[in-house]
């Protein structure tokens, strides 16, 4: 692996590790920001790759090819931004003085659903539903039957809903087991979760910039095949719900520390609220935010980055709805319906460099009452192909 190398630079430099459609976003506030960007991923032309200063393709999880980039470029930032890459790439940098958003050892247990959940339940009494650890068939036969059924089988590490599904039944188990093992990520291990009662789940963004701590209001949000659809903000909650869903948040983003915004993912029940997952980065179902507030999740994460302060308005309601795509192809072509195109809605296509069949391309965005913005993105997205 070669490089040239770096121009001589004398302002803040970030790092984005992963560069997807999220980090695409996070760079074009980095940039508003003055800030000199270098956007790596496992595949050219990724999304973030078009608006950096330099981009590097590159294994993600070969330690010693994400250390050499390191070295060579000497971030002042560098952001995770997706869950498969070298967590050693991490603490080696950490140790060597560089500055790993949030912090390595927060990356290490977000990225990882075992490490996450023991954390949350037993090191914070976050309260979670049941759930269990296997790495066999047998084992997640037994688990499910302990936990009783329907229940959610997902491995320890993974994306976008890969390798998730309901276990209906006993007879879901050998395909449950099929598809965990076939995800991208860590499957050496799975969790098997009691299906939790809930009314809704949502997004609670919460950002840190080592003086202050603030909340978006509430997302809610639709999953299929355990990655988001549509999102929409404020999901309507109790006051007693929201606090706790606040106290629960500061609860695990103090406990894993460091700056950044972070996607802490809730479950409702009336007033009671459960413990999910937190993403110590930007989440898929904050892209709302790019029409509801001042400023978006993205600009909250690099101005909580840079210790700057983190004041918003938020404008009011609106959803958004994920574009997948139904074929594969290279350099997909995305057609837009003029439609989207309104007063109170508009689309961003993300421009990966391929399509294959439920990946996402792009996003369309609605500022209305959420009843009438959910109904509008769900018709508008029927109005984007791609070919």
């Amino acid at each position: 692996m070669q490089f040239s190398a770096p121009l001589k630079s004398n302002s803040k430099k970030i790092m984005l590790l992963g560069s997807g459609e999220l980090g695409k976003e996070v760079v074009i506030e980095a940039q508003r920001l003055g800030l000199e960007v270098i956007a790596v991923d496992r595949y050219e032309n990724a999304p973030a790759h078009h608006v950096a200063h330099r981009s590097y393709v590159v294994n993600m999880q070969d330690r010693d090819a994400l250390l050499e980039i390191i070295y060579r470029e000497k971030p002042d930032y560098i952001l995770p931004e997706i869950e498969a890459i070298s967590i050693d790439a991490l603490f080696k940098a950490e140790a060597k003085g560089f500055n790993v958003i949030p912090n390595a050892e927060a990356v290490s247990k977000t990225m990882n659903r075992k490490n996450i959940r023991t954390f949350a339940a037993e090191v914070l009494d976050l309260k979670t539903g049941p759930y269990e650890f296997v790495s066999t068939e047998d084992g997640l036969r037994k688990a499910a039957q302990r936990l009783g059924f329907p229940c959610v089988v997902k491995p320890v590490m993974s994306s976008s809903g890969h390798g998730q599904s309901i276990a209906r039944t006993i007879e879901d188990i050998p395909a449950s087991w099929v598809e965990a093992k076939e995800a991208r990520g860590d499957a050496s291990e799975l969790i098997v979760e009691a299906f939790v009662d809930f009314d809704y789940e949502i997004t609670l963004l919460t950002a840190r910039n080592g003086k202050e701590t603030v909340f978006c209001e509430p997302i809610g949000h639709e999953q299929r095949d355990g990655d988001y659809v549509f999102s929409w903000q404020p999901m309507q909650m109790s006051e007693v719900a929201k606090k706790k869903a606040k106290d629960m948040a500061k609860t695990i983003t103090d406990g894993l520390g460091g700056r950044g915004l972070f996607g802490v993912e809730l479950f409702i029940k009336g007033d009671e609220v459960y413990f999910s997952e937190v993403s110590p980065r930007p989440h898929d179902t904050g892209m709302v935010t790019l029409i509801t507030q001042s400023q978006s999740e993205f600009a909250l994460h690099l101005r909580a980055v840079l210790g700057l302060p983190l004041g918003f308005t938020f404008y009011g309601d609106g959803a958004s709805a994920a574009f997948k795509s139904e074929v594969h192809n290279f350099a997909p072509v995305v057609d837009v319906d003029d439609s989207l195109f309104s007063d109170n809605s508009f689309v961003r296509v993300f421009s990966k460099p391929e399509a294959h069949k439920g990946r996402r391309l792009a996003v369309a965005l609605v500022f209305d009452e959420v009843e009438k913005a959910l109904e509008k993105s769900r018709e508008l997205i029927t109005k984007i192909k791609d070919a």
